[in-house]
């Protein structure tokens, strides 16, 4: 367990709160994966290798997040990276020379894809994150460009890895477009992927995810049957916060019914981050003016999800995954203030990845199905 929970349930222990304690315990030693995010690359290939060798003892396959790509999260609470492309991919080679040949699941950047640099939409919109110098100038390497070709990399380097599972980033169900996801991720490479995941840090319901999915599953498809017009063809799918039935309608016409689909078992795979998804996602409050609900942020009320397990029951779900760190802070969620607190949890709320006692408590008791202290898996 992580030093943060440790700390927690010894001091619910010292209180006298036993329940409480074995809940956190409990959520503390489920599986979940392991981040290799900093570091020199000889850091990287040690934690890399250290990881894979103890499942290997153990008979367990690693999650391993990959998890620093340049200008990572848009300077946002989760900030940092390689300082640039060449780094990058000198680091990601020496993760994946430390995976080697041994089984691992290999989640590759997320918000990745969701979160790219001076990017603009199969529609034509330019999207927010446009990181720049002192002067006001694009930050050298800062392209959608150069994300996509430091992604191609990654993909290659654990594909490599003759027992690994590569996974590229296609957000959510309230995210992305489905026609945007599959064009991000047929750029970052996903044809030589095993897949993609779903929902990291997130909180949308499964059965959303899998309808999601398959649809995004289904658009890569069609692009990469249709070559150099498919991607352009993406642009049609309806988004998905639109009529759901003129999604159906979509598919029906231009995918399911199209004379070369080849069916389910053809198509890309994908997993979905479960670790905080049990309740859904947060309806936040109104907001005053245009702020930001950042309601991705420390949500109040949500509880763990379906526990980690290969086990899937859907035809295109490999796993679900504890990916996201239950229990950790997703930062300091100042969301329409200037902070310090967090004006819904009436609070500071810790940064970025420290352990948050309240958050991981809220986590415990919510889960659905419900956490059992007697056990960790599914």
């Amino acid at each position: 367990p992580r030093p943060g929970a440790v700390a927690h349930i010894r001091q619910l222990r010292a209180a006298g709160e036993h329940a409480d304690a074995d809940l956190v315990e409990a959520l503390a030693a489920a599986p979940q994966a392991v981040w290799i995010e900093e570091g020199t690359p000889d850091e990287a290939r040690v934690k890399a290798a250290s990881v894979v060798a103890s499942a290997e003892a153990d008979g367990s396959v690693p999650v391993i997040v990959v998890y620093n790509l340049p200008f990572r999260d848009c300077s946002q609470y989760s900030a940092g990276g390689a300082i640039d492309r060449s780094a990058y991919e000198e680091w990601v080679d020496a993760v994946a020379e430390g995976v080697g040949d041994r089984p691992a699941v290999v989640i590759l950047e997320p918000d990745g894809l969701g979160i790219i640099p001076f990017h603009t939409t199969l529609n034509g919109v330019r999207e927010w994150c446009e990181p720049v110098d002192e002067t006001g100038s694009p930050q050298p390497g800062a392209s959608a460009d150069d994300r996509f070709a430091a992604l191609n990399h990654a993909v290659d380097a654990f594909a490599s890895c003759s027992e690994a599972g590569v996974y590229l980033d296609a957000t959510h169900s309230a995210w992305l477009p489905i026609g945007d996801a599959a064009a991000r991720l047929l750029r970052a490479g996903v044809e030589r992927a095993n897949g993609f995941f779903l929902n990291v840090s997130n909180f949308e319901f499964d059965d959303d995810l899998m309808r999601f999915g398959t649809l995004v599953s289904k658009a890569v498809w069609y692009a990469s049957d249709h070559g150099s017009t498919g991607v352009d063809a993406l642009a049609e799918v309806p988004d998905q916060f639109g009529d759901p039935n003129r999604r159906d309608e979509w598919f029906a016409r231009v995918v399911d019914e199209h004379p070369s689909f080849p069916g389910m078992e053809r198509l890309k795979r994908f997993v979905i981050d479960s670790s905080r998804n049990g309740r859904g996602p947060w309806t936040p409050p109104d907001v005053p003016g245009e702020g930001d609900a950042q309601e991705w942020c420390n949500p109040p009320g949500r509880g763990l999800g379906v526990r980690s397990t290969f086990a899937a029951d859907h035809p295109l779900l490999d796993a679900y995954l504890w990916i996201k760190l239950p229990g950790e802070s997703d930062g300091e969620c100042h969301r329409w203030t200037d902070g310090p607190q967090d004006p819904v949890r009436r609070q500071p709320c810790p940064p970025a990845g420290e352990w948050f006692p309240e958050l991981a408590m809220e986590l415990a008791r919510g889960a659905v199905p419900p956490l059992d202290p007697g056990t960790t898996a599914s």
